[in-house]
């Protein structure tokens, strides 16, 4: 993912940890398609301007500023995007998980792709970050790696697209049950440790809108709604209702 982020000026205990310098050809080997395709001073060039960092859960990388950081790799953890509605609701647009190379396109990196969104922290996140000057650089002399940006470009434009489509013509109940069922695929469990406002601002509801449904939910025997919890009891009724 290619962000700008918000300024780091009085950064919060455990928030942006001071980056850490290293070879990280392993990372780049398994996580850019392109990387065979550079020169070794392309690879040098991406190598000595990436750098480590951890930020906090609910860290917000992108606000809206101008600043230019780079491509990020999540090592762990996970970032969320979203953007707001007018009366302020969040709207999630997709998640970025770990072993995922995204390019969230910002003029500062792709001139003739641009889109805003804010980014956050969606629990305790290590990331790779290449610095933005360094990553266009490559990608202006090197066409694999320019398109690879462009792919993972248009890759998250057609998920907001959708994210966008769910939103606006799909019923809450069905969107809550997609929710829930792509949550526990992607994470490996039926027991999601989520509370009723983290789903609202995932699914672009409202949390009384959440707290209904999952009540629903809870007396149909489909799931067990707890403190911070939610678990998932019958998943071909879920299925069912997510069609």
């Amino acid at each position: 993912m290619l962000v700008r982020t918000a300024r780091t000026e009085g950064r919060g205990p455990g928030d942006g940890v001071a980056p850490r310098p290293g070879d990280f050809s392993d990372l780049y080997i398994r996580n850019f398609s392109f990387w065979p395709h550079l020169t070794d001073g392309q690879r040098s060039l991406l190598n000595g301007h990436s750098h480590v960092v951890s930020f906090a859960k609910g860290r917000l990388l992108f606000g809206g500023s101008d600043d230019c950081v780079g491509v990020v790799l999540v090592k762990t953890g996970r970032l969320r995007a979203y953007t707001l509605s007018e009366d302020g609701r969040e709207v999630t647009l997709y998640s970025v998980f770990p072993g995922e190379v995204e390019v969230l396109t910002a003029t500062c990196v792709l001139k003739d792709i641009t889109y805003h969104v804010f980014v956050e922290a969606a629990e305790d996140t290590t990331v790779l970050l290449t610095d933005s000057a360094a990553f266009r650089a490559v990608a202006d002399s090197n066409i694999y790696a320019r398109c690879a940006a462009y792919e993972r470009a248009a890759r998250r434009l057609s998920e907001m697209l959708h994210a966008l489509q769910e939103v606006l013509f799909v019923s809450a109940d069905k969107r809550l049950a997609r929710f829930l069922l792509g949550e526990s695929r992607q994470l490996g469990t039926d027991k999601l440790k989520l509370t009723q406002a983290q789903i609202a601002s995932y699914m672009g509801s409202a949390r009384e809108v959440v707290s209904r449904l999952l009540r629903d939910l809870s007396a149909a025997g489909l799931v067990r709604a707890g403190r911070g919890t939610v678990t998932l009891l019958d998943r071909e009724a879920l299925e069912k209702m997510a069609r």
